[in-house]
């Protein structure tokens, strides 16, 4: 990967390596709620989207571009000014199911967002759900231990299949509910997302799960 595109702050032109890594991934990012609330709270994070769509891709790639734009033309001590200038965040065009481990390395990430994906409420379609037994492995390859993984939804099954499924792989542990409150990312996990936004303008139901990435088990 040539990260510069991405983040020219913190990599040279042509540069795969540098200063930072990627840390954050929010697969099936959507809009980019999630991404442009979480990247000034976080200023010396590296955190990307992950989009398949074309259309959408474009979208965050202009509100990124745009956001940085402005803030390049605010003094550091404007009372608006964000940290960071949102360097540190990007969206690229991926289908994650099939590329993920192209794109991090082992143990790359610290976090690794589902929020809001599609339900394929279908159950001859429900293979294509980005949480299978499968996918899990490559989203713990990525994941470092003590890494987490945050699950949302506004549907009730689709939360009960990743809630499960999660649950039954050997490398993840489920972090009890009050385990997690007060944690400023969950809240805007829950609620910074555009399709978040929807559901509570609906007055509508959401289940959220958080799991944590166990170390990997010692060989013989």
């Amino acid at each position: 990967m040539d990260w510069s595109v991405h983040y020219p702050k913190y990599f040279e032109p042509g540069a795969s390596k540098g200063d930072k890594l990627v840390e954050w991934a929010d697969v099936g990012c959507g809009f980019g709620g999630l991404l442009m609330a979480l990247a000034p709270q976080f200023p010396d994070t590296l955190m990307l989207g992950m989009e398949i769509r074309v259309s959408v891709t474009q979208y965050v790639s202009d509100r990124i571009a745009h956001a940085r734009q402005v803030e390049a033309t605010l003094p550091p001590d404007a009372p608006d000014a964000r940290p960071g200038g949102m360097q540190n965040v990007s969206v690229i065009r991926a289908n994650s199911m099939k590329h993920m481990p192209n794109f991090f390395a082992k143990g790359q990430l610290s976090k690794v967002f589902f929020l809001f994906p599609d339900p394929h409420f279908k159950t001859r379609k429900q293979k294509a759900r980005i949480v299978t037994t499968a996918l899990l492995a490559e989203y713990a390859y990525v994941l470092r231990p003590g890494g987490i993984c945050y699950t949302v939804t506004d549907v009730k099954d689709l939360h009960e299949w990743m809630d499960s499924h999660l649950r039954k792989h050997p490398l993840f542990e489920y972090i009890p509910t009050e385990e997690m409150a007060g944690d400023p990312i969950l809240e805007a996990a829950r609620t910074a997302t555009e399709e978040g936004r929807k559901v509570e303008r609906n007055g509508g139901d959401k289940w959220v799960s958080c799991f944590r990435r166990l170390p990997d088990p010692e060989e013989d």
